[in-house]
């Protein structure tokens, strides 16, 4: 009997999932897993050792050395072979890094509504925001507001950052497909295409009458994603021991 999987943490979501060479049609295709996309981005994107991706991932060493070359194995068939490559799946739990500043208490039975927030309005290009301001809605009514930087999170941190912050639904302009499958590996509802003020659309979400685009996104944000990921795991196996 196989020895169970621990399950890998994982920080920051991919919001790039799919890539296909421009010049052939991809007749056949590499799944590489999230934990494997995670290794490289530790090792080759942030430059750590392997203990200390080990450490983040909380998995042994050794672990990490076999993810890592799994995913560049993966990387270089697509590569030498044109195939498309798909980031999905995997034995992970999401657990972004923690947010360096005063997040507001949340209440047991509070809904938390984050919205990207420029000047008063909700800014229209989710992957740039600079700010979010939260609202906490209990019985349809708001009852406390906070306006919190992203300190410079790209589109791969901001799911993760609302995850911390306890967001239960975000209210943003255009979004790419990638972010969008981000809050969803997070558990976060998403209503996009919203324009105007900010807190007239929060309050329209908490009163049960904002009016969204489920279809809304950044024309140049639109990857797709193929596969399924859980909002807490994003697995396809079974995850216990170590």
């Amino acid at each position: 009997m196989p020895r169970p999987v621990r399950c890998r943490r994982i920080e920051q979501m991919p919001v790039y999932r799919s890539f296909s060479p421009d010049d052939i049609t991809a007749a056949e295709s590499v799944r590489m897993t999230v934990d494997e996309f995670e290794s490289l981005r530790l090792l080759d994107d942030e430059g750590l050792t392997q203990e200390a991706c080990a450490d983040r991932m909380n998995v042994a060493r050794t672990t990490v050395t076999a993810i890592y070359e799994s995913a560049r194995k993966k990387i270089a068939d697509a590569l030498v072979h044109g195939k498309r490559l798909l980031i999905t799946g995997g034995c992970c739990v999401f657990e972004p890094v923690k947010i360096h500043q005063n997040i507001m208490e949340k209440g047991n039975t509070t809904m938390r509504i984050a919205v990207t927030y420029n000047n008063g309005e909700v800014f229209q290009h989710f992957g740039h925001s600079e700010q979010f301001k939260l609202y906490d809605v209990e019985d349809g009514k708001i009852v406390n507001e906070q306006v919190v930087d992203t300190n410079g999170s790209g589109h791969g941190a901001l799911a993760g950052f609302l995850h911390t912050a306890k967001a239960d639904a975000l209210i943003c302009g255009g979004i790419g497909m990638g972010a969008q499958m981000a809050l969803a590996d997070a558990g976060i509802r998403l209503y996009a295409g919203v324009q105007g003020s900010a807190d007239e659309a929060a309050r329209a979400l908490a009163e049960g009458r904002l009016v969204y685009d489920p279809d809304a996104h950044c024309d140049h944000h639109g990857h797709h994603h193929d596969g399924d990921c859980g909002h807490e795991n994003c697995g396809e196996h079974s995850c216990h021991g170590n």
